[in-house]
């Protein structure tokens, strides 16, 4: 039988006994239990805590205006899945994520593109695209009311002033939710162009230069063969980031339109809103907000899902 050598401090060679060996395992584990404790805790206490509550709240007729509350079961998810108002509000979401989504990403890698290559100037484009992004949306949704006014707002009279009919932005029911829409874009794009001049910055000089040499020195032969590749990564996250930042729109409904005209720019986080602390269905809106938490999960699951299949299969 061969014997097991005891194990030595590494340095003086000397043997180091089983029980301090056990004592120091256990100190290193409760120095990493006390390192992850409050990272821990804010999480229980600010994600985890208010998610079960709000899970527990859908499943009772909970209101704001009564004292107690009982349990319902699913009944307001049966009561959501026939509610007129809130597959408005869903398909309203949808609609809207699907605009803002693929102009604020397209419009964004256009411009990364545009300025990646300036050496003076960048930095100043840089701060001004991303100007929308540090700004208080409620302040600016003030200022968008004005610039769209069907009467007295700017826009409208560049329109007049061109021979073409006045367009009522916010009170036309056929075109509110694209204005909004329009607002969306204007404020996450500069948010995407810096993150696609990350991607861009990070592409090796040297891969351009050696397709060059093989014949692709044009624009647009660059950016497909080399850029546009290398940039899947960083598509992929701005993709979903920019899809959950769309499926939260609230301020410029609550401020601009309050969900009108006609419930045509009615959104799920304003009907969470309303149900919550206009009508005081706590109930009903928090069975909404598990609806729009798997809406986002869903977005997260996509990306996990492309990612792995990148990792697994290259492509």
């Amino acid at each position: 039988m061969t014997a097991v050598a005891p194990a030595s401090d590494g340095r003086s060679g000397r043997s180091i006994p089983r029980a301090a060996r056990r004592n120091h395992a256990r100190a290193l584990s409760l120095s990493a239990y006390a390192f992850v404790a409050p990272a821990g805790l804010l999480f229980l206490a600010l994600i985890l805590l208010p998610l079960i509550t709000v899970l527990i709240l859908s499943t009772t007729d909970y209101t704001l205006a009564s004292i107690g509350l009982s349990f319902i079961g699913l009944d307001n998810y049966r009561t959501l899945f026939t509610d007129d108002g809130a597959w408005r509000a869903l398909v309203n979401t949808l609609t809207y994520v699907g605009i803002v989504v693929p102009a604020a990403v397209a419009i964004g890698l256009l411009l990364a593109l545009l300025v990646h290559r300036r050496r003076r100037s960048r930095r100043v484009y840089e701060i001004v695209f991303f100007l929308p992004v540090t700004s208080t949306m409620v302040a600016m949704a003030v200022v968008w009311q004005y610039l769209l006014h069907g009467r007295i707002g700017p826009i409208n009279a560049v329109l007049s002033a061109l021979g073409l009919p006045r367009v009522d932005f916010l009170t036309d029911p056929e075109v509110a939710l694209y204005a909004l829409a329009a607002i969306g874009v204007w404020q996450l794009v500069g948010f995407t162009m810096v993150l696609f001049l990350a991607g861009l910055t990070a592409i090796p000089k040297e891969l351009y230069e050696a397709a060059a040499l093989d014949g692709a020195d044009r624009g647009f032969d660059r950016f497909w063969r080399i850029s546009w590749p290398l940039l899947a990564p960083t598509t992929l996250f701005v993709a979903v980031t920019t899809s959950i930042t769309a499926f939260q729109v609230f301020d410029t409904v609550a401020v601009l339109t309050q969900g009108g005209p006609m419930k045509a720019t009615e959104v799920l986080l304003h009907t969470i809103y309303l149900e919550g602390f206009q009508y005081f269905e706590v109930g009903y809106a928090s069975a909404l907000t598990v609806v729009f938490l798997l809406f986002i999960l869903a977005f997260s699951l996509i990306q996990i899902g492309i990612v792995d299949r990148r990792i697994h299969y290259g492509g």
